[in-house]
Parts: C-alpha cells; sequence; structure tokens
C-alpha cells in the first residue's frame, strides 16, 4: 500500500494538469476575483434601525432612491453579521428632533469594514436633506438635521476584505476539482490499462489498492490547501481569526470535503464507458457547484428561486464552514450542520460507488 501511494503520488506530482487545476487555476481566480474593481452605479445597502419614523420625506426618498437598497434582517445577530461582513453598509435611524426648528433627526451607524463607504454614504444623506429642504419646504431652512459623529458611530470591527471571501471559494474549488476530475480519471486509466488487473498478482489487496491511491491524493491536495491558505495568509491579507488554531481547523474540513468529493469521483469512474466521457459526466456535477456554491459570488446574489438549490449543493456548505471558521472564529462544533450535510452526501456516495465500482 505505501508502494502504491508512493508511486501515485509521484505520478499525481508529475501531471500538469493537476498541478494547474490543484494550484495554478485558484490563484488566478483569488488574484482576478479579489482585486477587481467595482463598475457602474455604487448602490448602498442599508437598513432602518427599530423604531424609525417611516411617515416621513426622507425615508420616502431613500427607499425610491436608485443608490439605496433597503436591506431587512430577521434579528439583530444576522444585522450585525452582514455589518461587520461589509453586505450591510449603514444602519439608519429617523427620530423627530427636540426643537420646533427641525422636525427630523437622522442618524447613521457604520462599521469600519465599510471605511470605503460611508465618507460617500454620510454625503449622499446630507445632500438628499438639503434637496428634500428645499423641493418641499423652501420656508424652512432644513427638514432635517444629520447628526452623525464618526468616532461615536463607527464600530470598530475587523474588516471583512474581498480575499476572506474569495479564497475558502477557491480552496473548495481546488479540492472539488481534485476529488472528482482527479480520482476519476486516475482509476478510469488504471482500470483501462489493466494495471489494477495486474495488482492482483501480488500481496495486495485491493483495500490497500484503494488506500493507497486515496492517500497519495489527499496528501498532495492537503499540500496543495496548507499552500493556499499559507499563501493567502501572509501576502494577501486572509484572515485567520485564531491564528495556527484556525488554520488547523481548516485543513479539518478540507480533508473531509475532498474525501467526500472523491466519492463522486468513484463514481464517475466507474460509469464512464471512455476516456472522452469523463469530463462532461464529472462537469454535470462540478459545474454547477461552481458557479451556485458561492465559489465566486454570495448565494444572496442569485435570485430567490435558485438559493434553495445553492443551499443544497455540498460546496456551498463546505465554503461556508471554511469562511465562517477563518473570519468568524468559529470552532468545528459551530459548523456542525455543515458538517453533517458534507458527511451525509459523502455517505450516499460511497454506497453508490461501491455498487458501480468495476476492476476492469
Amino acid at each position: 500500500m505505501l508502494a502504491i501511494t508512493k508511486g501515485s503520488l509521484r505520478a499525481i506530482s508529475r501531471s500538469p494538469s493537476a498541478v494547474i487545476f490543484s494550484v495554478a487555476f485558484p490563484f488566478i481566480f483569488i488574484l482576478v476575483f479579489g482585486f477587481i474593481g467595482d463598475s457602474g452605479r455604487q448602490v448602498y445597502k442599508v437598513t432602518f434601525e427599530q423604531g424609525s419614523d417611516s411617515g416621513n420625506a426622507i425615508y420616502q426618498a431613500i427607499h425610491s432612491h436608485p443608490s439605496f437598497k433597503v436591506q431587512y434582517y430577521p434579528d439583530s445577530s444576522s444585522l450585525q453579521e452582514a455589518l461587520q461582513k461589509g453586505k450591510l453598509n449603514a444602519i439608519l435611524h429617523i427620530g423627530n428632533g427636540k426643537d420646533s426648528t427641525v422636525p427630523y433627526v437622522i442618524r447613521m451607524k457604520s462599521a469600519t469594514s465599510n471605511n470605503d463607504k460611508w465618507p460617500q454614504l454620510r454625503a449622499m444623506i446630507q445632500s438628499m436633506i438639503t434637496e428634500v429642504s428645499d423641493k418641499r419646504f423652501p420656508e424652512r431652512p432644513v427638514y432635517a438635521r444629520f447628526d452623525f459623529n464618526e468616532i461615536r458611530d463607527i464600530e470598530s470591527i475587523r474588516e471583512y476584505r474581498t480575499i476572506d471571501f474569495i479564497l475558502p471559494g477557491q480552496l473548495g474549488f481546488s479540492l472539488l476539482s481534485s476529488g472528482v476530475f482527479g480520482v476519476a480519471f486516475m482509476f478510469f486509466t488504471l482500470r483501462n490499462t489493466l494495471v489494477l488487473k495486474r495488482f492482483f498478482a501480488t500481496p495486495v489487496n485491493r483495500s490497500g489498492i484503494i488506500l493507497g491511491e486515496g492517500v497519495s491524493r489527499i496528501i498532495f491536495q492537503m499540500t496543495t490547501a496548507i499552500v493556499i491558505i499559507g499563501v493567502g495568509n501572509l501576502f494577501l491579507g486572509f484572515t485567520l481569526i485564531n491564528g495556527w488554531i484556525t488554520f488547523l481547523q481548516m485543513l479539518i474540513l478540507s480533508f473531509l470535503g475532498l474525501v467526500v468529493f472523491m466519492g463522486f469521483g468513484f463514481i464517475i469512474s466507474g460509469v464512464a464507458r471512455n476516456e472522452s466521457s469523463i469530463p462532461p459526466l464529472a462537469n454535470i456535477f462540478t459545474l454547477p457547484q461552481f458557479l451556485l456554491g458561492g465559489t465566486f459570488f454570495p448565494a444572496e446574489a442569485f435570485p430567490k428561486w435558485l438559493q434553495p438549490i445553492s443551499a443544497s449543493l455540498p460546496l456551498t456548505h463546505l465554503n461556508e464552514a471554511l469562511r465562517g471558521i477563518a473570519f468568524e472564529g468559529l470552532n468545528l462544533w459551530d459548523v456542525r450542520m455543515e458538517i453533517a450535510i458534507l458527511l451525509l452526501w459523502g455517505l450516499a456516495a460511497y454506497l453508490i460507488a461501491v455498487r458501480l465500482f468495476k476492476w476492469e
């Protein structure tokens, strides 16, 4: 088994396609998507604090303005999480003014994750107050007063950078590609060239063959995961909130995800009739996950009818668990639901793989 592991690991390391799909492509996507600039009209995502006055002109103007998107959150924890990650730019509160000359007072709360947004947002709200005052109440000096102090109202929290979203998704991309494509091609080739059949003339048993090939794939891909996380943290500013503990937990999740995805590689190698049929079969499983699994874009960006499909994919849960552990400081127990769903997918995959696996 150790000899098979060593030989297979040497073969994987010498394969240009394995290195490109596992290492090169994820880094290319990290650089492209991690540092791409915003384009087009800037849209600010805001929410109104509970108790805000909704019967005034400013409230209506914000709701109808194309540069504002009003968000709603079911509870305070999800609101704070969105603010922390930069998915929400500000929390607004509109209240009655204490003096008769100013009917309303507008308060705004933001966070350091929006350091590039709140200065422009503050200017836009102030401009909107002036516009509403001039058009609707020209006889009054001011319709509302904007009460904002950046020292008081900017919450100092960790900045959620683009790399904190992109890198876990690309790590998942690498694990899925290696687990499905790598295993499918490897075992089909071994079977097609009768190498597996020749193994039966040796003392090695079937479990030793599978373990040897599987362990070599795991060693190669876990080394790749270490490189991706390490380079991301040291050179690109990727957040490992609890240092080496977070690093180890991400590796455990990567190992689990790889083992699950390898099960689907075994299925495809058993179903494929020839080598040219492997890419289409593998893409049926991998392509929807690359697009809908939160690899490049958050699931919230998809239409509502697509979000349940996204939520059912194993890569979605792996990506969410990786991001939660890396940035939010969660531990493996906190992401137990994502792990449980991954294990269910893995159990189903290996049950099917056992029935479809062929040696010749």
